[in-house]
């Protein structure tokens, strides 16, 4: 996978199909799906609140470390990659959401992949947490070099965390020939 590094604090973050920029205006509505849609949101606590949603929307355009990934052929907006740098333990932590309609294409571990590649340019590792339960986002993580690491309960369900430390490679050179199923 080409992987076009960004630039500066509003710099584009480009693969071969996808763009990951800050979040604008104009993305709104489509990231308003994410927070609301209950399949998304499924085995992410269920759709947020409207008072949360109002209080998201007023935060989210140019918010550091979230980036809106979109489709570079027509700038279709996928879903969310979120790359907090001092975050679940101190470490790097990448989260993601895409709207249903994308999932199974490759986008969310293309983008995935992508984040967590640029991340561990700087970042000693990253980490990223999802329901055991989450099947299709358990394959993505292995699926671009994260390794199990840890099992445990919070928000009343079981989760796993995923790390991968820089320099490892693991599964992430074949997760650029391989597309597994994809969601967040």
């Amino acid at each position: 996978m080409t992987v076009s590094p960004p630039r500066g604090p509003a710099a584009v973050l480009r693969t071969e199909r996808l763009e990951l920029r800050p979040v604008r205006s104009a993305d709104v509505p489509a990231v308003t799906r994410l927070w609301t849609d209950p399949e998304v949101r499924r085995h992410l606590g269920g759709p947020v609140i409207d008072s949360v949603v109002r209080i998201r929307q007023r935060r989210i355009v140019g918010a550091p470390g979230c980036h809106a990934v979109v489709r570079a052929e027509d700038g279709v907006l996928l879903g969310l990659v979120t790359v907090e740098a001092a975050g679940r333990g101190g470490e790097t932590e990448v989260s993601y959401q895409f709207l249903p309609e994308h999932w199974g294409s490759g986008y969310a571990r293309e983008a995935v992949a992508a984040a967590v590649a640029i991340a561990l340019e700087t970042a000693p590792s990253v980490v990223a947490v999802t329901q055991e339960a989450n099947h299709r986002s358990r394959r993505l993580l292995e699926a671009v070099g994260l390794e199990h690491a840890e099992s445990f309960v919070e928000w009343d369900a079981h989760q796993v965390l995923y790390r991968r430390r820089a320099g490892a490679r693991g599964q992430a050179s074949r997760a650029a020939r391989h597309d597994p199923e994809d969601t967040a």
